[in-house]
Parts: structure tokens; sequence; C-alpha cells
């Protein structure tokens, strides 16, 4: 009797196993974005973890897509002159502030580019803090930070939905305004804080009407839901998920179901077979013997 109940519990042990490992590697639930934040303003200050705000009072906002000459400087300026001439410097939009593939406090120049290859970011293609090769297409944005970076990851999203966090994703690329709202300004930043980085941003003030316009063209869409869709957050779950992908989540999810419905088969017959065995023991056999 040892015997076979050990090998049923075995087999019902590596079916718990497989169950918490296929549910450990699980991702993100996607949900759309009316579900998720329910509002533009909503969205527009959670998406980023707060690198953004929903300004009502476009007059001091700033644009996070335009055409023709950029109008962020004429903002910055207003940021600008509120300082001290001490601050001046580090708010000072001639020099590049956020550090990942940014320019890294350099004077802003023209973009390192042939104007052909410069299609994406457009807006930035005579001043930028970007360099060329990071924003060449679309798909070199989406990929510059990783898989786990994808804004796709629930699914393909809409040409009208995706044109969106391209366009953010070249405003914090390329935009030199951007700096201004650095979270840990050179004059704080502490490196060998382990919280302190030089490229998260904060609370900078972006057209309301912008993110009304983001809302409505993604609202239906799919996007993760974890953490009120903080995309930061999000990342560091996909990022958990494709680390475990070379275990079960590898095999696709016919081969888990597969082996999911053979550890049920092996639980029950093992169980079964236990029940025979008392059964006998007992004197009582379910199948007796034919005359």
């Amino acid at each position: 009797m040892y015997t076979i109940k050990s090998k049923t519990l075995f087999v019902g042990a590596i079916c718990l196993l497989l169950a918490a490992t296929v549910s450990a590697q699980d991702e993100p639930e996607c949900k759309t974005f009316k579900e998720i934040y329910g509002t533009a303003k909503i969205m527009a200050e959670e998406m980023w973890n707060g690198a953004f705000t929903y300004e009502t009072n476009e007059a001091l906002a700033f644009d996070m897509w335009f055409v023709g000459a950029n109008p962020n400087d004429a903002k910055a300026a207003v940021v600008n002159n509120s300082l001290s001439a001490g601050d001046k410097y580090m708010y000072d939009t001639n020099i590049c502030h956020l550090n990942y593939f940014h320019k890294e406090n350099v004077e802003i120049e023209l973009p390192e580019h042939e104007p052909e290859t410069f299609r994406e970011c457009l807006p930035w293609a005579e001043r930028a803090c970007c360099a060329s090769d990071t924003v060449e297409t679309a798909d070199k944005l989406k990929e510059g930070y990783g898989e786990e970076f994808h804004w796709d990851r629930c699914g393909p999203l809409s040409r009208a939905c995706e044109a969106f966090f391209v366009q953010e994703a070249c405003f914090y690329e390329c935009e030199p305004t951007a700096g201004l709202y650095r979270k840990y300004q050179k004059h704080e930043f502490d490196p060998n804080n382990p919280d302190h980085n030089e490229w998260q941003m904060y609370g900078m003030p972006i057209k309301a009407s912008y993110w009304d316009a983001w809302f409505a063209a993604c609202a239906n869409e799919k996007f993760c839901a974890h953490d009120g869709g903080d995309f930061f957050s999000c990342a560091a779950k996909y990022e958990l998920a494709d680390a475990a992908d070379g275990g079960s989540s590898k095999l696709g999810a016919g081969a888990i179901a597969g082996i999911a419905v053979a550890c049920v088969f092996g639980v029950a017959a093992s169980a079964f077979a236990l029940f025979m065995y008392r059964r006998e023991r007992a004197g009582e056999p379910v199948f007796q013997p034919l005359n």
C-alpha cells in the first residue's frame, strides 16, 4: 500500500509543481484602456509612473508632438526665467539632461543624421537630444529598451493607437525640454543611491487635449493592467515572465495542456489502484471471480 500511495502522492506533487510553475510564469493580465484607466487624465498620470501630468491650462503645458518650430522652447523659457541665477544652468535646454540613450551633457546641435533617415521623429530633425540611430524607425524605438517594454505585449495595436506610443518615445528621446523634468536633477542626483537614476522624468505638464486624443484612439485596445497600468511595473513583470521562458512556457499552450491531462489521468489511475488494493485487503474485492 505504501508504494501505491507514494506513487499517487508523487504524481500529484508533479502536477501541482507544473501548475505552480506555469502560474508563476503567467504574464500580466490584459484589459482595455477604458477598463484600466477610465479617463484620459488617469491614463496620462498613471501609465508613465508620474512622468507626465494632464494639464488643462494648455498655455502652461508642453506639446508632445508638433509640426514646424518647436513650441516647447517658449514654455521652457518661462520655467527658466523663474529660477535663480545659480539654478539656471541645471535647467538649460541647450544641454541634454536626461541620460540613457541621450546625448549626455553636450551642447545640442543638429542631430547626427542624414535628413532622409530622420523621419520617424521628424519634429526634432533640426534640434534634438536623441542619437539618430536610436530613432530611425518605430520598430527601433519599440525595441530599444527590450521586449519587456514593448507596448503591444497584449496584442497588436491599431495604427492610430500605436502612433501615440511612437510619438511619446520620440518625445522622450529627442525633446530637449524633457530634461527640465528629470526626477533626480543634477544638484540632487547621488550615484551611490540605488534609488536614483539619470533617465527618469517626473511631473511634466502635457496638454490635456493630447491625452484626450490618445485615450480616444486606444480606449478599446488592450494593454497591461498590472499595477493600474503602470508601464514600468508591467515591464518588470514581463521581464520575470521572459526570464522564466526557458521552462514550461516554451512548451507552448498545447504541450502544457497535454501534460496537464496526463497528470489528471495519472493521479486518477494511481488513486483507483489504491482503492482496489484497500478493497482487496478488506476482503471486499471489486471484481469477484466468475463461477
